[in-house]
């Protein structure tokens, strides 16, 4: 069974991490917008050409080639698509709608992972990762058993990201709320939309998920 889904939540709230698990498990694609991007450079297709000639200046690639690199997506086929990152607009959406349409592609659900703003800041501000082998730990919920060296693979090479600081977290999420947040109202006008807790642990995050496109 085919099945396309809009992963929705604001920065922090796990979308990757879901959309991840989806590929694996289903063996759906996931269409990370800076993803697409990335691969369509170096492609040496036309489309490719003109997404480097864009970055190469510096300058947003615009929502016309992104559309353009979904309609290339979409003609490969596959088990389902997972849209990650996009839409982030109401301009975005009618777009991406009226590329569905010309397609014949059905779009399922739209998962929108709900979050608490504060829980969230707490949750991300305090995690931190394993630069040699990808483990993430947490201050509060999962420290490393000795302070500074991973549990796994005994690396001192514990890191955060920059941008998980209070902050420039904050920051995000006022742009989230100002520019994709309306994409709640206008999936859920449409009947798609599905909310799910995002803050619960993986697992459950995953099965609620399951829930919604197996009703699908």
């Amino acid at each position: 069974m085919t099945i396309n889904i809009i992963l929705l939540g604001p920065p922090g709230a796990g979308k990757g991490t879901q959309a991840r698990k989806l590929v694996e498990e289903r063996g759906m694609v996931q269409l990370s917008t800076g993803d697409m991007l990335r691969a369509a450079r170096t492609s040496g297709t036309e489309m490719g050409r003109k997404v480097a000639e864009v970055m190469d200046r510096g300058q947003l690639v615009t929502d016309d080639i992104v559309i353009g690199l979904i309609r290339e997506k979409l003609a490969e086929g596959g088990k389902g698509f997972i849209f990650d990152g996009f839409p982030r607009t109401l301009a975005q959406a009618d777009a991406l709608g009226k590329l569905l349409e010309e397609t014949g592609t059905a779009l399922d659900t739209v998962i929108e992972m709900q979050v608490d703003d504060e829980a969230l800041v707490r949750r991300i501000t305090g995690r931190f990762t394993c630069g040699n082998c990808g483990e993430v730990y947490h201050d509060e919920t999962k420290p490393t058993a000795k302070e500074g060296v991973c549990d796994v693979c005994g690396s001192t090479d514990l890191q955060r990201r920059a941008d998980d600081n209070e902050d420039s977290l904050r920051t995000r999420l006022l742009e989230y709320y100002k520019k994709t947040s309306p994409l709640i109202g206008y999936y859920y006008a449409k009947g798609k939309l599905t909310p799910v807790n995002g803050l619960a642990e993986i697992d459950i995050v995953a099965s609620q998920i399951d829930t919604a496109l197996d009703g699908n």
